[in-house]
């Protein structure tokens, strides 16, 4: 039964059935088996059929709901056993904000150096995408803000605060500044995230305070492209400063620190409120805890 809960699951995420199955590694006919299988057994229509996937009956809706839940608690009851023995292992999906990404990085190293048994898989994602995700069991923890948008019944731990620094090219006028203020970015050409970042929120925030209305003249979803940009010359982007570090060590480019604007935001882990939690999540609060000094 939770195998074919699983694939009614994969089936919703995916809205495919090719998709669903690869997701889980099993052929089409083996899940298109298995969801008539579970329709069955529960005497109900729960998937629209047609010549491709057109959604889940209102039933078919009621049973994702329920089917998330017991793999859920499933999933705990597995790591509970497999911990008695084994300590912390299997595998955590993390989700984790663009911006974050060096964080997400020293968090699962930080955590498999603890546990060797325990695998990651890291995931970019915007934070309204990582709630959902946690929401549909799709990851199993997230990194994202903290404070600047509702996360709803989440346990958390603050890793950071998010401070921001202008990369431009070591030719642009500003380059050579020790600092600057965000009403002196007038006039910059800005490559910059995706509004449905919440980092870009944050940023179009602190323009408007400065009384500065940004019309970045490239949008992209990823900062590796931001930071490419920059190095052609002409370009600049704003990122958090220990990204900017990370991407921008480059002869050609140059960070400057951006002072004043909206009070700085905490960015850290989150995952779905449970008591107790897994033995796995507690290893990674744990590491995420001294990773970040023990804030939060």
């Amino acid at each position: 039964m939770i195998a074919k809960l699983e694939m009614l699951i994969a089936l919703a995420q995916e809205r495919h059935f090719g998709r669903a199955a690869e997701s889980l590694n099993i052929t089409q006919p083996t899940l298109s088996s298995g969801i008539k299988q579970l329709e069955a057994q529960l005497g109900v229509k729960l998937v629209q059929r047609g010549a491709r996937f057109r959604g889940l009956t209102p039933e078919g809706q009621r049973a994702l709901e329920m089917a998330r839940s017991i793999v859920g608690e499933t999933k705990r009851l597995r790591d509970e056993m497999r911990y008695s023995t084994h300590g912390p292992s299997g595998q955590i999906r993390l989700a984790v904000i663009p911006t974050a990404l060096t964080w997400g990085a020293r968090l699962a190293a930080r955590c498999t150096e603890a546990h060797p048994g325990l695998r990651f898989s890291v995931r970019a994602a915007s934070s309204q995408e990582i709630l959902h995700m946690l929401e549909a069991l799709e990851c199993d923890a997230g990194i994202t803000y903290l404070d600047n948008e509702p996360l709803g019944r989440a346990a958390t731990q603050a890793l950071y605060r998010e401070t921001y620094t202008l990369v431009c090219h070591a030719d642009d006028p500003l380059a050579g500044r020790a600092s600057l203020g965000w009403d002196e970015l007038a006039g910059q050409r800005l490559c910059l995230l995706t509004p449905d970042m919440q980092n870009r929120r944050i940023i179009n925030r602190n323009f408007m305070e400065a009384g500065l209305d940004m019309v970045p003249a490239l949008e992209a979803s990823s900062t590796v492209v931001l930071v490419a940009t920059v190095r052609q010359g002409g370009w600049a982007t704003i990122l958090p400063t220990d990204l900017a570090g990370f991407l921008a060590a480059s002869p050609e480019l140059r960070v400057v620190p951006l002072t004043g604007g909206h009070a700085a935001h905490a960015v850290g882990l989150v995952a779905p409120a449970q008591e107790p939690q897994t033995p796995t999540l507690r290893a990674l609060f744990d590491a995420a805890a001294k990773l970040g000094g023990g804030s939060g």
